[in-house]
């Protein structure tokens, strides 16, 4: 395979992407995946994702992975409304390649990264199918003002906030993560497929939050738990073969 570093513009930011190119000539399905909300501050030497996009590209799809606003090595601030532009930024940058196929065209999301992927699919008919690991369906957690407070200095200290100035307002940031929870969306994603995964020893998104999506959602949908998985599915082997699988049975390559 090929590995291109790529930039991508989006609402004026520099975001930061690797492009995994399948050996060939011919267009190839292609797959966007969307990290969650960082966790801990960004550590460099951690390229689990990129081991992620490897084995996609090595299964024959186009394989595209990029830092969101304020995480890794991408400017700005986390923004989950700004992630939603951001995602819809990768998804032109891929749908410009002459590699890719674009009538195959799908997305794979951890966390609050699925959560943008849902959203986003709901508002643009390219996507062809989404795979959703570890999805909150909504962000009530982040419900009032003062647990916001929190959540935000806690975003500065791991460094995903990064400018003393943001967010102008505490409200209309609150208000980007109701916007974009996918309770409100994952119905409009139908007649396209969509692949809800799910760990039952979840510890920070509980099992009860795939349950309600997939009931909310349309066909054709398809609900997989994983015994004993926690919630970074990107490391559990059976879940991202699942996926892959999955993605394989409606976009052969």
């Amino acid at each position: 395979m090929e590995v291109q570093t790529v930039g991508l513009r989006s609402d004026g930011l520099e975001l930061a992407g690797e492009l995994y190119i399948p050996h060939g000539n011919k267009a190839v399905p292609a797959l966007c995946i969307c990290h969650g909300i960082p966790a801990v501050p960004h550590d460099p030497k951690d390229r689990g994702y990129a081991a992620l996009a490897r084995g996609f590209c090595d299964a024959g799809f186009l394989t595209l992975i990029f830092n969101f606003r304020g995480a890794g090595k991408s400017q700005g601030n986390l923004d989950l409304l700004g992630w939603s532009h951001d995602l819809q930024a990768a998804i032109e940058f891929l749908s410009a390649l002459e590699q890719a196929d674009t009538n195959r065209l799908s997305l794979l999301g951890f966390s609050g990264g699925a959560a943008v992927a849902i959203h986003r699919a709901a508002l643009d008919s390219r996507i062809s199918a989404v795979a959703a690991c570890a999805c909150p369906a909504d962000f009530g957690s982040l419900a009032n003002e003062e647990t916001g407070a929190g959540c935000i200095q806690h975003f500065r200290n791991i460094g995903v906030i990064r400018d003393s100035d943001f967010p102008p307002s505490i409200e209309m940031w609150l208000s980007g993560f109701q916007a974009v929870s996918p309770i409100h969306s994952v119905d409009k994603i139908s007649p396209r497929p969509l692949l809800l995964v799910h760990g039952d020893a979840d510890e920070v998104v509980t099992l009860e939050h795939a349950h309600r999506l997939y009931q909310k959602a349309r066909e054709p949908k398809e609900l997989l738990i994983i015994p004993g998985a926690k919630h970074k599915l990107r490391l559990e082997e059976q879940a991202m073969a699942a996926v892959l699988n999955w993605l394989k049975a409606r976009h052969p390559v």
